[in-house]
């Protein structure tokens, strides 16, 4: 594939099932480069750093955001995220697909910036499947569950702004249409153009036939 990658930016309220997701699509198609972002949150068991996410510190974070170096940045639950703008643009220059796994606030701050991107929102079947699921991941204090249950409320609505939304009932069908949606933006004319006219090169010239 030649030209600029396509840039995919795949949101959700916590608890809809984004991360998995995510690792179901670049494990479907592993040629898509994943966005490790930076964060001012703790290492948890077993992640690396540069791997999972870039770990940093506050001080570190805010010089990168007043150096222009945050394509998007946002504060969640307490803890700083951002994805950083020279290795997105490096790999879409590339012409490597890349997919961002970010909240509501970064994706309207992808958006502000005119970069071009597909917009993919996740959403749960409803509210109450929502609460279920973070309660049973029974990581969360009460104040974290309610803050987390409270930010869903704002940022689900965000939905309307996406031109995509999947939703996560059933997670093979939820993953089959999220792996579709990448499938189609790679598969549009004006991504295959260069392909398709070197391909219609190849074909002779209509024959003229009497003025018809």
């Amino acid at each position: 594939m030649s030209g600029r990658g396509e840039l995919f930016v795949v949101s959700a309220p916590s608890g809809a099932g984004k991360s998995t997701l995510v690792a179901r699509l670049t494990a479907a198609l592993p040629d898509l480069v994943f966005s490790v972002s930076w964060t001012t949150r703790a290492p948890r068991p077993g992640e690396e750093d540069g791997v999972a996410y870039h770990f940093t510190d506050e001080a570190t974070f805010h010089e990168k955001i007043a150096g222009g170096e945050m394509l998007e940045w946002a504060e969640v639950h307490g803890r700083l995220y951002g994805t950083g703008r020279a290795e997105t643009l490096a790999a879409l220059d590339r012409g490597r697909d890349m997919i961002l796994d970010i909240d509501v606030q970064g994706a309207a701050q992808v958006r502000a910036s005119g970069l071009p991107a597909v917009f993919v929102f996740i959403l749960p079947p409803d509210y109450e499947t929502l609460v279920r699921r973070l309660e049973g991941r029974a990581t969360e204090t009460n104040a974290s569950l309610e803050r987390r249950l409270a930010n869903a409320c704002v940022e689900a609505p965000q939905s309307r702004l996406f031109d995509y939304v999947v939703v996560n009932d059933d997670l093979d069908a939820a993953a089959a249409d999220l792996i579709a949606i990448v499938r189609s933006a790679r598969a549009g004319r004006a991504r295959r153009a260069e392909r398709l006219e070197a391909i219609l090169a190849t074909f002779p010239a209509p024959a003229r036939d009497g003025g018809h």
